[in-house]
């Protein structure tokens, strides 16, 4: 690899019309401007491709150099700026001297523009022999007349003062350009000053400030975040200076620039754990949610707002009503964002005002013309629903408005209403009653077959007065309408006209669905779609499911005749003839659904199943012993109860254990505010000093975590027989990687050129390319390289060091270890219903089977290895997996930092010869999650 492509470029121009050296040196030597022009861009992207042509520059010196043609004039100085200004050896080639008078003319060229783009190409260029005759004339153009020039002019001088011998070149340079900063008028040349003081002279940049203070709410924009840089850096390196430093932050959150504002709320956020200044950032970020019209930077201010509610929770409770004024936005990211945050600060103090919010948007939802309204409607009634499990007192405000959407066009936000009156019936008895009535007043418009399911349970389980359960029945008569549900024996004539009209199921794919126990189950409906509104005014709404050939609404309906008849006889007090009348008429209902279920008019026939429950439901109304009494009268409503009683449990613990926080140690310091010395320090500095205290006391053992993990992470990329011995520390972000490769010189001489060259596979890319570096005997060096990452493919980083010794000009190579980025660093566990899972299982496309082959004779223990080498969540309660039975199914869940979905299902049994067989399922949308999860399952099934 040739030096040429090994230096930094600054320029890349794509390039695919190679032109001969020939054609552009004859028109270089002609009169006419344009063909100069597009000679001088071939020439320029012939040698950024890699092409030599040292013939074209004295051609150049002699034709284009005189130029007046200013675009010559550009491209005169981008040729310049990519053409090899040195030799092998590093020293500068002879003929460059030419140049350096043609410089010194367009440094002290009447026409400004000439002037400025002189100076901006001098900011490019690095060989001190170019540079040092030119330093007069840079420093006299710091005293032009125009801004533009003195801008530019500032800009070469903090460039040429960061060399390694820019001292020497520039001697007084801070001070000179302290004087510019005093004298100038124009906003981009002082932003030029301050940024070269803030890098080269801290001190003289912070007297600056200080002196300016009163000016500093009228300075631009661009030259106030130059001063919230010049803060970040300080406190950087004396943190014991941010107590001052944070005033000025709070005086520029008053600014008008929303950029400035959002840089003052960052900067206040890693500089204090101050509440005051948490609080302040807070409220910016806020106003900026509501102020800002781009859905990009709402998301980002969200995602502020999540890192802050991470770490100062009880802060952003204050505010909480500020963040939900997020929801007004139309995005439905933006509004799921929201909501998360929200549900995670209320309190007792705020659910009052939360839920008020959440029932105007719901209202808000009803209208026709409102964008993705059903979709909304379900986040928020899922918001509500978590409101109310929080605090049980709030159901009675919003349970009655949310049933008033039990006949959502929306099937999965119906469900998750019925869902949420399902589990208040049980944890809250008091309002068992009015819901009940309100229940039974909006269950003729409820559409969808799985919320009519979930409703006659309800009735089934909870109606326990005589009349409750009178009531009961007689809504769902009504619904059913008259019996035989088709006209006569043989008559199909009605069954066809109202089969047809109301759509039930959609049928889909018929791959095996996994149910809620992790078992499979053949599936041929995955999508329901509600009854039509034409079919619905003229059938009723049980009976039209019927009619579609939903028998597993049938098993349901007979199970709720039973309970009520035998809830009734169990109540007393109605008259045996009415008790009997009540169990004939239901076994007519029953008797009258299996008849139909032996019609061949209906879309889908009796599956077995639906059949045997309701021939159980007759025989126990026939012959209803106690022992049967018990189960369905009694032990239905214990298991869900329990059932309840688990969930609750389970997300306390989860909200215990992310609410953990690390305690100070028994020998820590104890700081006593009321004693702490005032040292005529303002309050917010003294709440800083306390706060940076008590959070270093606190954060001694996540430091000392976070430390580990780090080491965890370093990986050996040479040998320690190696010239060059290099490790890389890797950490990975959301969407790209970070190499930390700590390089040492174990030579006995000085490594020249010494460079990082990396390649990938799969979907990642290198950012930019490490540069060159010279070891001395012993050095050590870290280079930092940027990787990005697109999918959750696993992917491969490969490379080597290459490097030049002192003695012979060959270069040598050290070939590195492959680094493999495991896709365990892009998901994290996360949850989700089961209703949820069962859907995305039949919506997902990419499957990747897994047979079991492992050493573990433990289902149990197999599973939990399973768990903790996928990152993945069980969502299969810890109930449903007791017991030694020898089988084991459960589902697991998994979400990637870039939205997609990992499922799994884990289907194991213990063989007779002790070991475990069976298979563990992938699905995903994406083919590459669902292999490279596969390829790590595979790995490490066999056990630790």
């Amino acid at each position: 690899m040739t030096s040429i492509s090994e230096r930094s470029c600054t320029l890349l121009v794509h390039y695919d019309k190679p032109a001969s050296a020939n054609e552009i040196k004859e028109a270089l030597e002609g009169n006419d401007p344009q063909a100069k022009v597009l000679a001088m861009k071939k020439a320029v992207m012939a040698i950024l491709n890699g092409e030599q042509l040292p013939q074209l520059f004295i051609t150049i010196v002699r034709y284009v150099l005189p130029s007046e043609d200013h675009t010559v004039q550009k491209l005169l100085l981008l040729y310049l700026e990519a053409i090899e200004k040195t030799d092998a050896a590093g020293k500068l080639l002879p003929e460059m001297i030419l140049i350096c008078q043609n410089l010194r003319n367009n440094l002290q060229h009447p026409n400004e523009y000439i002037r400025g783009v002189t100076l901006r190409f001098l900011c490019r260029i690095k060989e001190e022999e170019i540079l040092e005759p030119l330093v007069p004339s840079i420093l006299a153009n710091l005293e032009h007349r125009l801004a533009y020039v003195r801008r530019n002019a500032v800009l070469a001088v903090n460039s040429i003062y960061k060399l390694p011998k820019g001292e020497l070149l520039l001697q007084d340079a801070p001070e000179t350009i302290e004087k510019v900063l005093r004298l100038e008028q124009d906003v981009s040349t002082k932003r030029n000053a301050f940024n070269m003081l803030t890098n080269h002279a801290q001190d003289r940049a912070v007297r600056y400030l200080y002196e300016n203070i009163e000016q500093l709410s009228s300075w631009g924009d661009i030259l106030q975040m130059a001063v919230l840089e010049l803060i970040r850096k300080v406190c950087r390196t004396t943190p014991g200076e941010k107590g001052r430093f944070i005033k000025i932050i709070l005086a520029l959150l008053q600014s008008s620039s929303t950029a400035v504002v959002y840089e003052c709320a960052v900067t206040l956020t890693s500089l204090s754990h101050a509440p005051s200044a948490i609080r302040a950032a807070a409220n910016c970020y806020c106003q900026l949610l509501v102020s800002q019209s781009d859905n990009n930077v709402k998301l980002i201010v969200l995602d502020r707002l999540q890192e802050l509610k991470d770490k100062h929770r009880e802060v952003l409770q204050d505010v909480i009503m500020d963040v939900l004024r997020a929801l007004s936005s139309p995005n439905m990211d933006i509004r799921k964002k929201t909501l998360d945050i929200s549900m995670d600060l209320i309190t007792s103090r705020n659910i009052d005002e939360v839920v008020m919010v959440l029932k105007k948007e719901i209202v808000k939802t009803q209208n026709k013309d409102f964008e993705r309204g059903g979709e909304y409607r379900q986040m928020l009634v899922q918001a509500i629903h978590g409101c109310a499990v929080k605090f049980p007192d709030v159901a009675a405000n919003v349970v009655h408005l949310l049933m008033d959407f039990l006949g959502d066009s929306n099937t999965a936000s119906a469900l998750d209403v019925i869902f949420f009156v399902r589990e208040i019936m049980e944890t809250n008895s008091r309002l068992r009653q009015s819901i009940l009535e309100r229940l039974r007043d909006s269950f003729y418009s409820v559409r969808s077959s799985r919320v009519c399911s979930c409703a006659l349970w309800i009735f089934g389980e909870y109606s326990s007065t005589v009349e409750e359960v009178q009531a009961a029945v007689d809504v769902i008569k009504q619904s059913l309408g008259p019996t035989p549900f088709l006209a006569k024996e043989g008559d199909e004539e009605e069954a066809p006209s109202a089969a047809t009209a109301p759509v039930a199921p959609v049928t889909g794919s018929k791959r095996p669905a996994v149910l809620a126990d992790g078992t499979y189950a053949t599936q041929t409906a995955v999508v329901e779609v509600p009854i039509s509104s034409s079919a619905s005014s003229t059938v009723p709404n049980l009976r039209s499911l019927l009619l579609g050939g939903d028998f597993f609404l049938g098993g349901v309906l007979s199970g709720t005749f039973t309970k009520l008849v035998l809830r009734l006889k169990q109540l007393g007090g109605v008259s045996g003839a009415a008790i009997n009348k009540f169990a004939a008429e239901a076994m007519l209902y029953i008797a009258s659904i299996l008849r139909l279920g032996d019609s061949t008019a209906l879309p889908c026939p009796l599956d077995d199943d639906s059949k045997e429950r309701m021939l159980i439901c007759l025989e126990v109304l026939v012959k209803p012993e106690a022992e049967l009494v018990k189960v369905w009268l009694e032990d239905c409503r214990q298991s869900f109860a329990a059932l309840t009683v688990e969930k609750q449990t389970r997300e306390a613990a989860e909200a215990k254990a992310n609410d953990h926080r690390a305690s100070s140690q028994a020998d820590d310091l104890i700081d006593f505010v009321q004693l702490k010395a005032r040292k005529g320090l303002s309050q917010i500095e003294i709440e800083d000093e306390v706060t940076s205290d008590l959070h270093r006391a606190m954060g001694l053992v996540e430091s000392a975590e976070a430390d580990a993990k780090r080491l965890n992470r370093v990986l050996q990329l040479t040998g320690f027989s190696d010239p060059v011995y290099a490790e890389a520390c890797v950490t990975v972000h959301q969407y790209d990687i970070v190499m930390d490769v700590t390089v040492a010189n174990r030579s006995g001489e000085t490594l020249q050129n010494l460079c990082l060259e990396l390649a990938t596979m799969g979907d990642l890319k290198l950012v930019e390319r490490p540069q060159n570096y010279t070891l001395a005997p012993g050095d050590t060096k870290i280079i930092r390289a940027n990787i990005k990452v697109s999918s959750t493919e696993t992917g491969v980083i490969f490379g080597n060091i290459v490097y030049e010794g002192t003695g012979y000009s060959e270069r040598n190579v050290v070939v590195l270890n492959d680094i493999h980025i495991d896709i365990m660093d892009y998901i994290s566990p996360a949850s989700c219903a089961d209703v949820q899972f069962r859907n995305m299982w039949a919506e997902f496309e990419w499957e990747n089977k897994v047979a079991i082959n492992t050493a573990i004779t433990d289902v149990n223990g197999f599973l939990d290895h399973i768990v903790a080498t996928t990152n993945m969540k069980c969502l299969t309660p810890v109930s449903s997996l007791d017991g030694e039975c020898g089988y084991l199914a459960a589902n697991l869940y998994a979400k990637s930092v870039f939205g997609e979905d990992a499922l799994v299902n884990v289907s194991v049994e213990k063989q007779t010869d002790g070991k475990l067989a069976g298979y563990i399922r992938i699905r995903s949308k994406t083919q590459g999650i669902a292999l490279s999860l596969g390829d790590k399952i595979t790995l490490k099934q066999k056990g630790p």
